[in-house]
């Protein structure tokens, strides 16, 4: 495994070099496109060296990798905070606003999807479909727990669809609206879906 290393931003974070490599990447791969960006370019705007690069990420679509799991990261985390309890449609409605917030400060993840659907349908077919099936899994739980009313679950669902089709399903529909209004609209529509 990679040792870790870390920089200092302009804000004062502390930015891991992994981090920074997917940043780099993230950037390129939405202006250029996953098939025209090259790992020496990568490299290169960082400051480093091709070898350096693969010292933490074996091949570009590693990268491409960890940037999708960025995305799941949303939901795992989300599905961690609701336990294993009936979920009820209120603790529902928090789990959902925290993702709200956690995806639109990183809509960046949803354009680069938009972007190169064809590098990530290859890369489902080739590797890592488990740790979508889980998390498919995971959120099918919730929503037929029959500890919790259909008509909740439904709610629930619907929901959850919303905030995948405002961010994700959407494209670059939405490219143009401002973060805060665009969170207020999802906002909005969760809400009556859930009220």
């Amino acid at each position: 495994m990679p040792r870790a290393t870390a920089t200092i931003d302009e804000v004062g974070a502390v930015t891991s070099t992994r981090d920074r490599i997917l940043d780099v990447a993230l950037d390129l791969f939405i202006e250029k496109g996953y098939d025209k960006t090259s790992l020496r370019e990568i490299a290169e705007i960082l400051g480093f060296t091709k070898a350096a690069l693969y010292y933490h990420f074996e091949s570009k679509g590693d990268i491409l990798m960890a940037l999708h799991l960025r995305l799941h990261e949303f939901g795992r985390e989300a599905l961690l905070t609701l336990g294993t309890d009936a979920v009820t449609l209120e603790r529902w409605h928090a789990m959902i606003d925290d993702m709200v917030d956690q995806m639109l400060a990183n809509r960046k993840i949803f354009l680069l999807h938009e972007r190169n659907q064809a590098a990530f349908e290859d890369l489902h077919r080739k590797e890592h479909e488990e740790d979508h099936d889980d998390m498919h899994a995971a959120f099918s739980r919730v929503f037929s727990d029959s500890r919790v009313a259909l008509g909740d679950r439904v709610r629930m669902a619907s929901a959850f669809g919303a905030v995948m089709g405002g961010l994700f399903l959407s494209g670059e529909a939405f490219i143009d609206v401002p973060t805060e209004q665009l969170g207020d609209l999802l906002r909005d529509a969760i809400r009556r879906l859930l009220v």
